[in-house]
């Protein structure tokens, strides 16, 4: 078995156990805790992180590994996992169905491959670097809408929205009057995957973490899609701005951000 092609198959096996843990629990009464004010984590979040750290190293526990849930360690190997264990919690805990785990796998620097697991809806994304991106086998692209106007967006909100509400709201009303509809779904690992599959046109958030986008990113470009800073700069899954579209709106995106910033 090729190199990649047994990444792959260890981070698709950590998804779906991590997946099945979530809709085991899905539903229950949990355990509480709060990273700030309004960033929840809970019992199950630490139970997928244990369960898919322990597949990663077990196999490669040579390789470095970032997730949410736990202090980094670094080795140094040029291989480092990306983990969001459960992309979605706020969701999660209140039992609505809209969350996911998110695994991706970058070697110097550069996202080789990524896989996001949907475990109620049972969809499986998965892309590897040159060799595009697939949603249960079934090979996806972007749409083709070229209408700002036309479009259906998607975005989020950082955790420190309540101190900021009105400089991230200046996006969203640029937004919201120039586009078809926008959505606030809760999870930007699986806003990027449904960019991917031509279930949403666009999608712009400020302040993600490198394991809230690297999969995800990666899905969008082999896909056939674009993903910058806000300035139109290459994107990098370190930044603080992410700007998704099926590359036919993206200037339209950029002039929407540029029109919401003027008199900031």
């Amino acid at each position: 078995m090729e190199r990649n092609e047994r990444y792959l198959e260890v981070a698709v096996k950590a998804a779906r156990e991590a997946g099945r843990i979530q809709k085991l629990y899905f539903g229950s009464s949990l355990q509480i805790e709060f990273k700030g004010e309004i960033n929840p984590v809970t019992e199950v979040d630490r139970l997928c992180d244990r369960a898919i750290s322990e597949i990663l190293l077990q196999t490669f526990p040579d390789h470095d590994l970032l997730t949410e849930e736990s202090p980094f360690e670094k080795k140094g190997s040029p291989y480092r996992w990306i983990v969001d264990p459960m992309d979605g919690t706020t969701n999660y805990l209140h039992g609505y169905p809209c969350f996911c785990v998110s695994i991706a796998l970058e070697f110097e620097k550069e996202v080789i491959l990524g896989v996001v697991y949907n475990p109620i809806l049972d969809e499986l994304f998965i892309s590897e670097k040159g060799k595009g991106a697939y949603l249960n086998g079934k090979k996806i692209s972007v749409s083709q809408e070229k209408n700002l106007f036309r479009s259906f967006l998607s975005t989020g909100f950082p955790y420190d929205v309540h101190d900021h509400g009105d400089f991230y709201l200046r996006y969203f009303r640029e937004f919201l009057i120039r586009s078809f509809a926008i959505r606030r779904p809760g999870s930007a690992a699986l806003d990027l995957c449904y960019l991917a599959a031509g279930r949403f046109d666009g999608f712009w958030e400020l302040k993600l973490q490198p394991w809230d986008v690297a999969a995800g990113a990666l899905m969008v470009m082999e896909a056939g899609g674009k993903i910058t800073d806000f300035r139109g700069q290459p994107f990098h899954i370190y930044s603080k701005e992410v700007l998704a579209s099926n590359g036919w709106i993206h200037s339209q995106m950029l002039e929407t951000i540029k029109e919401a910033e003027k008199n900031l």
